[in-house]
């Protein structure tokens, strides 16, 4: 291969670039060529189509026939005969036109189901291989810290373990149909200071180890993900676009990685353009290749005549080009792109984007993320017939509001106002509709808009109240890019009140009497201690739903009629205030209320809580008393449903290290399960848990697990059961200790167990195992 040839595979060539769907897109693409020059352009090969489907309104059987003549143009025009690996995004589904749109990766967390998800991005993946798709730039492994963040509503949640087994079954799920997955963003981009987009990162190796790092560490062992993509960030000081040790050392030498690392969109340019490490493209393309990133997304600025210059010059080694070029082509090989018969067959002359098996996996997950969280008993609806229902609230009646920054309607059909869907859309007020038909007059109202402060339309909508037998009040985000939104890419936020005037259209609601239903329809997590705990008059009962996607108006209405029981649970906890941000719920003693600060970070609802209209017990915890550092945990409890409604639990194994070489988290959730049971079924689970699981960065930055004592429990949530406090097997109500707010938060745990873990001190090491395994017995409840 000449120099040409070989840096042809190392870019991505961007077709079409209507509307902002990137940072600094308009200035990066200003010197962008015209498609008719693709010949010209593409004389030498390419390695990425980027966004061919996904970057405006496109037929989808019309843009197959002509990728197809492009590919085979590819083969048949340059020497080498090379097609090129073609990406798009599909984070919330295929981001294409007429495509399925599913939930939002917050979503995906609340769900704590890695089965549902993995179907999912099966789907998905389906549907892209069959337009001639190769390549899907998702999961997103970002551990969420900051809901202040624009982009927290792309993440699964704020626990590495939840992140890693929800991101490694949407690995599995995309790669069974012969898409690679790119799981981004490697790594620390989602700890920017203050939650500001691009921000810098300021933490330790220790912290990067034992909470960002985890997640990708398991997709790439566990789901044998074919991509990674690096992060904006810089993290303690360094671009990690230019750092040799995450991206070489870490990434390949430790844990093995042979795919192919991707640049985030412009990341290149931006060593030199944002972060001022490089003094022109050449410099930046250097030291981007160096440190590991193969190919330059979304176009060649650095990487085509910059680069080749370096190399011409002497500046950079030629076997940095050929490295990286070895890897694209072995992933072209692997996709099936070097087959002599590639592109004989013929492109699709029929494509169902959104069929009735997508629509029914998207209406099953979204169903399940859907978190209770109070009812004082108002739920599950009856229908009133011959009464009346107003459906009120900015996302009430609206159908972008149901998707997600990364949902082809609001990353791209934005700039193209007018252009229709392309999909079913049913609105919340819509469900009703569908679901009560004419026997209930269903009243709309919109109330307010998401942002501002206009009260034009609170008074007519608290009138309508005062006359209606229920009011469903459906409030929250707008998801968008760069300030075109409340949540998404660009749009962070220094208050974690609803935005505009939502609040007090819901405080006006309430004071009508007549019982309000709160729906919480966002991509993050907003302050509500107002609705849950507050002194005044609140919601019957709120419901969050973080952005459910295409079947979320039916599945919000299939839970608050009972025709889903609730099983939804908090992926990330629901914050006391903006002001007690960053928090997880991993933190050590000091990093809770304590006696010597007089800040109280305790969320209003911890992570992994939900509320559901049955009961459940989790009875008899049996533990294993003694473990090898290196070997397995056996935990054994029996769940029952106690109430009168079949349901799913999610039955959360928690445990602490009693005392360690360093401060460890007073919580850690070691394992998790769903279990759909019937009223009065009993299951007896075991979770063989891996002494790994209990793993940290020693003094010495070495993931190790230290011999000693550990504590085991199970709980409805991760407070419910807390350092210096026992737990409560009684039925009582648990509350973070120390904490000084009168609130009381429902939970139980089973009593802790005390496991000694015997042996050396373990170093981790590749053969460790990383998932929880369970398995269920039936036993008579």
């Amino acid at each position: 291969m000449t120099l040409d040839e070989k840096l042809a595979q190392l870019v991505g060539y961007w077709l079409d670039q209507n509307g902002t769907v990137a940072p600094m897109q308009s200035e990066m693409t200003a010197g962008q060529k015209a498609p008719d020059l693709l010949p010209e352009i593409t004389r030498h090969g390419l390695g990425h189509y980027t966004r061919v489907y996904g970057t405006r309104p496109v037929d989808p059987v019309e843009r197959a026939a002509w990728l197809w003549d492009e590919q085979r143009r590819l083969v048949r025009e340059t020497r080498l005969g090379i097609p090129a690996i073609v990406h798009e995004e599909c984070l919330t589904g295929l981001a294409a036109w007429q495509a399925a749109t599913f939930p939002t990766p917050l979503a995906w967390g609340a769900s704590f189901d890695p089965g549902t998800v993995g179907r999912m991005a099966g789907s998905i993946g389906e549907s892209m291989r069959e337009l001639g798709i190769h390549q899907g730039l998702a999961p997103v492994l970002d551990v969420v810290r900051d809901p202040r963040w624009g982009r927290v509503d792309e993440c699964v949640g704020e626990d590495p373990y939840l992140v890693g087994t929800i991101g490694t079954a949407f690995v599995r799920g995309l790669q069974s149909r012969g898409v690679h997955a790119t799981l981004k963003h490697f790594v620390g981009y989602s700890a920017a200071d203050a939650g500001r987009n691009h921000g810098p990162v300021a933490m330790g190796p220790r912290e990067i180890a034992d909470i960002y790092l985890p997640p990708f560490e398991m997709a790439l062992r566990d789901g044998d993900a074919r991509s990674v993509m690096n992060s904006y960030s810089t993290v303690d000081g360094m671009p990690v676009a230019a750092d040799p040790a995450l991206l070489t050392g870490l990434l390949r030498d430790t844990w093995g990685f042979d795919g192919t690392v991707v640049a985030d969109y412009f990341s290149v340019a931006f060593l030199e353009v944002m972060q001022r490490v490089a003094a022109d493209r050449a410099e930046a393309a250097r030291l981007a290749l160096v440190a590991g990133i193969d190919v330059e997304l979304p176009t060649g600025d650095a990487y085509l005549e910059p680069l080749a210059d370096a190399v011409r010059s002497g500046e950079l080694d030629i076997a940095y080009v050929d490295r990286s070029v070895r890897r694209v082509l072995a992933a072209k090989e692997q996709l099936g792109l070097l087959e002599p018969d590639a592109f004989d067959g013929q492109p699709p002359t029929h494509v169902d984007l959104d069929s009735a098996e997508h629509r029914a996996i998207a209406r099953t997950l979204a169903a399940r993320s859907l978190v209770l969280l109070t009812n004082d008993g108002t739920l599950p609806l009856a229908r009133p017939d011959g009464g009346r229902v107003l459906v009120v609230g900015p996302n009430a009646d609206r159908a972008e509001a149901l998707m997600g920054c990364y949902s082809f309607v609001n990353h791209v059909l934005a700039h193209h106002p007018g252009t229709p869907a392309g999909i079913t859309l049913p609105t919340v007020a819509d469900a009703f509709a569908d679901a009560w038909g004419d026997s209930v007059d269903i009243v709309r109202q919109r109330g307010c808009d998401v942002t501002g402060d206009d009260l034009t339309h609170v008074g007519p909508a608290v009138d309508a109240a005062r006359t209606a037998d229920l009011v469903v009040a459906v409030v929250g985000d707008q998801a968008g890019l760069f300030g075109r939104g409340t949540v998404g890419e660009g749009n962070d936020v220094e208050s974690l009140a609803l935005p505009g005037v939502q609040r007090e259209l819901v405080e006006q609601l309430v004071a009508t009497g007549t019982p309000v239903v709160l729906v919480v329809l966002t991509g993050r997590p907003y302050e509500l201690a107002w609705a849950l705990d507050g002194d005044g008059p609140r919601p019957a009962a709120v419901v969050q739903a973080f952005f459910p996607g295409e079947e979320g108006g039916h599945a919000i209405v299939d839970v608050l009629t009972g025709r889903e029981n609730p099983s939804g649970r908090l992926p990330v906890s629901l914050p006391r205030a903006a002001g007690a941000q960053p928090f997880t719920y991993l933190h050590p003693v000091l990093g809770g209320p304590s006696d010597v600060t007089s800040a109280d970070p305790t969320p209003v609802r911890p992570f992994g809580f939900g509320l559901s209209y049955t009961t459940f017990t989790h009875d008899d915890l049996v533990v294993s008393p003694t473990a090898t550092t290196d070997g397995t945990l056996d935990i054994t409890v029996t769940v029952t449903n106690t109430g009168a409604r079949a349901g799913a639990d999610v039955v959360q194994v928690y445990g602490r290290d009693v005392h360690a070489s360093l401060p460890r988290p007073v919580v850690q959730l070691l394992g998790y399960e769903r279990v759909d049971l019937a009223p009065g079924e009993a299951r007896r689970l075991t979770f063989h848990v891996p002494a790994a699981r209990f793993a940290f960065a020693g003094r010495d930055l070495r993931r190790v697990v230290e011999p000693g004592d550990v504590e085991i429990w199970v709980g409805d949530h991760a407070a419910a059961s807390t350092l210096g406090r026992p737990a409560d097997s009684t039925g009582g109500a648990i509350v973070s200790a120390a904490a000084r707010h009168d609130v009381e938060v429902p939970g139980t745990a089973t009593p802790r167990a005390t496991v000694r873990l015997t042996g050396p001190v373990h170093e981790i090491t590749a053969d460790d195992a990383r998932l929880v395994t369970v398995t269920h017995e039936e036993v008579d409840a």
